[in-house]
């Protein structure tokens, strides 16, 4: 979960099962030492503004009631959605040398709640993840409907046995960033590492050209 201090604007990220749900809680800003608090109603209206995955949003995390010790500065995360453990294990294994934190999961229930309290930076899913039809993939609908000012910033990787690794046509048919074939799992690490490299320098320029013109 990424929580931003409304004094200085310092973001941190929160483990999402450590959140209590059933009441309001706070932690003092690492930075400014601003008291931030965290109500899990506004959390809950927020997710439930998604219609789709009914039974999904109706589950709610069981947080133990501990102190916010475990609240950090906010580093590069990812959710792996992957079914496969051996190349689960390669994908993680290069997401560390990339120096991403990271979440797993194992369904797409499980997904969902994760993305719907926490904005990640990356997100890995294979297309046939807990489904047996790729063109209804539960995790990759949910991004599609995702608020274009949220889906900016979340670089989404396919993972696909169908489409060709870096198929341009295809990433912008799925509504995705990259797409990599299976058998190039091995490489998944310097693939990726070059395709966020080239999105942000494409947003970079995108964001200086928009803000130019609007000096016009």
């Amino acid at each position: 979960m990424q929580i931003i201090c409304s004094n200085c604007q310092a973001k941190f990220k929160i483990p999402d099962h450590k959140v209590p749900t059933d009441r309001v809680s706070s932690f003092a800003c690492l930075k400014c030492k601003q008291r931030i608090t965290i109500d899990p109603a506004d959390m809950i209206d927020e997710a439930n503004s998604f219609a789709g995955f009914d039974q999904a949003e109706s589950d709610t995390y069981e947080s133990p009631d501990v102190p916010f010790s475990f609240a950090e500065e906010e580093g590069k995360t990812a959710l792996v959605c992957e079914p496969d453990p051996m190349a689960r294990k390669q994908i993680t294994a290069a997401l560390d040398l990339l120096e991403y934190h990271q979440t797993a999961v194992d369904t797409t229930r499980e997904a969902l709640k994760k993305m719907r309290f926490h904005d990640y930076d990356l997100i890995v899913v294979n297309e046939e993840f807990d489904t047996n039809n790729p063109d209804t993939n539960g995790v990759l609908i949910y991004i599609e409907r995702l608020e274009m000012s949220v889906r900016r910033n979340v670089f989404v990787v396919l993972l696909s046995r169908r489409f060709r690794t870096k198929d341009n046509m295809m990433t912008l048919n799925r509504s995705v960033n990259l797409i990599v074939n299976m058998s190039n799992i091995d490489e998944v690490g310097r693939i990726i590492q070059n395709g966020t490299t080239e999105n942000e320098f494409f947003y970079r320029i995108y964001k200086e050209s928009y803000r130019d013109a609007q000096h016009i």
